[in-house]
């Protein structure tokens, strides 16, 4: 009895106005601070534990997923404001349309939800001049909640400074084949020279006959002249097809052998946003489960956290920061043979 009074006693006392003011200037000071040093450009995602908090606290599992939210949008709060530019969040997977058909449709439905609660918060998107992209499959959801990703990609188009990239419905495996498939069509298809050859100065250049010599004869002039047409008016094209094949039509193909890792990543959702510096997982849960297998790279810093998405807060972030700022420092460490390995951090701090 004396410790729940406690407990009761404890939270009063962090609601009171008061306490509310100290912590919210404790904050700012600490995203300051955290401002003064390196920032990732790029964070990820896996909000994994709603369902986990719901059973632990008792609540319908719509009620976890609601939490899940709010985490969500305070943590984005804190992104933002200590200036990273792309947050990615794993809303949805492909593989859970092989549940249930009542589970699956409990999900779309949810995810309407979500959708609309994230543009009521506008605000927060508005304040730091970020935009949504929803990243996936389009076509395997429903056309009512592709017409809500539409608009909510619509109302914040003009946001530049910051990305919320949502992958719904998503996984890796998926966006590589669309990734593979999209740079074999785009070098399957042919290209006309005259579309890639420069212009030839030469060409423009109007040619005025020379009055012929009295000391040539006939032949020789018209030799000549014929000699002197020929190789002002015919440019060369050599280097169109340094990279490339050409038919018989004129067409111009790239060369496959050109084809690289820029090259399907130029294919890839994420084309365009800066590489993956920090990928987080919450619930303890030790696997990416088909999340961002391409842009998890060397230099990407993966975390495991013991505590459930609901839970997650500035309290279980700012350590990970700063552990994340402390190895940007000190530069990346070698692995074995020589080979620099991805840095894989569990923590197993619980946040309360």
């Amino acid at each position: 009895m004396p410790s729940t009074q406690f407990s009761r006693t404890g939270k009063w006392l962090l609601r009171s106005p008061p306490v509310e003011w100290a912590i919210m200037q404790l904050r700012e000071m600490l995203i300051g601070a955290l401002r003064q040093g390196p920032i990732p450009q790029h964070v990820a995602f896996v909000m994994d534990g709603n369902r986990r908090y719901a059973r632990k606290s008792h609540i319908e599992t719509v009620e976890g997923h609601n939490l899940g939210f709010e985490a969500l949008a305070r943590i984005l709060e804190v992104c933002y404001k200590s200036g990273v530019k792309v947050v990615t969040i794993y809303a949805f997977s492909i593989e859970n349309f092989k549940r249930s058909k009542y589970e699956v449709d409990s999900l779309m439905e949810m995810a309407m939800v979500k959708l609309q609660q994230l543009l009521q918060h506008g605000a927060l998107l508005e304040r730091y001049g970020a935009c949504i992209k929803v990243l996936g499959q389009r076509e395997l959801i429903k056309p009512d909640l592709r017409a809500a990703i539409d608009r909510a990609e619509k109302s914040t188009a003009t946001n530049k400074k910051a990305t919320l990239n949502v992958c719904f419905p998503y996984t890796s495996r998926d966006e590589i084949t669309t990734a593979i498939k999209s740079t074999i069509a785009e070098y399957s298809s042919p290209i006309s020279n005259s579309t890639l050859a420069p212009q030839n100065p030469l060409s423009q250049l109007s040619i005025t006959p020379t009055p012929q010599s009295p000391s040539l004869s006939s032949t020789e002039s018209e030799s000549l002249s014929s000699g002197s047409s020929s190789t002002t008016l015919s440019p060369d094209t050599s280097h169109l097809h340094e990279n490339g094949t050409s038919n018989s039509e004129g067409f111009y193909y790239l060369d496959p052998e050109t084809i690289t890792s820029e090259s399907i990543a130029a294919h890839l959702f994420t084309a365009g946003t800066p590489p993956l510096d920090l990928l987080i997982r919450t619930s303890g849960v030790e696997r990416l489960s088909d999340f961002m297998l391409w842009q998890c790279h060397e230099k990407t810093d993966i975390v495991f956290l013991e505590c459930l998405w609901p839970d997650f807060d500035l309290w279980g972030f700012l350590p990970v920061l700063v552990e994340w700022q402390w190895r940007k420092r000190k530069g990346i460490k070698e692995g074995a043979f020589g080979v620099v390995q991805p840095d894989v951090i569990e923590r197993s701090t619980q946040v309360r």
